[in-house]
């Protein structure tokens, strides 16, 4: 299972906040949306259970003003509810990674991957990651921001 949510951490890394249902932002200060492409993310078959995850994340900045990605977790859970794992970054782990948690005002970043990885059948079944963003704007306002993803093939 550790495979799959590395392969599904990656969708998360970056995604910000989603302006909608689990979001909050103050009007006048940094909000942010994300999308990623497709969703589900389709995964392509190698050979075995080896697969490809390609994928793009789009993250605009909405609200006139930039945005710092202080916090990402992703949460993986079967159906039902039970949770499988839970990854953390903060800014500084993102950076090491070679990305920027930084998001300029009205800006947009994208960040395309196509990991491969060992995906076992019950990925296929229904499992879900739940992305929870947190940032900060230029003067300091919070905002956080959630989504879920899938895969299918």
């Amino acid at each position: 299972m550790k495979t799959l949510t590395l392969s599904l951490s990656l969708l998360f890394v970056f995604a910000c906040a989603s302006p909608g249902p689990g979001t909050t932002s103050v009007p006048g200060h940094g909000a942010l949306s994300v999308q990623v492409v497709p969703n589900p993310v389709v995964a392509r078959q190698i050979s075995g259970d080896m697969y490809e995850l390609p994928f793009e994340v789009i993250v605009r900045e909405t609200g006139g003003s930039a945005v710092e990605i202080t916090q990402v977790s992703a949460t993986a859970t079967l159906p039902g509810g039970f949770t499988v794992d839970i990854d953390e970054w903060d800014a500084a782990r993102i950076r090491s990674m070679g990305y920027s948690p930084s998001i300029p005002a009205n800006g947009e970043i994208r960040y395309r991957f196509a990991p491969r990885r060992e995906v076992p059948e019950t990925v296929f079944n229904g499992v879900t990651a739940r992305l929870l963003v947190e940032g900060r704007d230029a003067s300091g306002t919070p905002t956080t921001a959630s989504t879920t993803v899938t895969v299918t093939r």
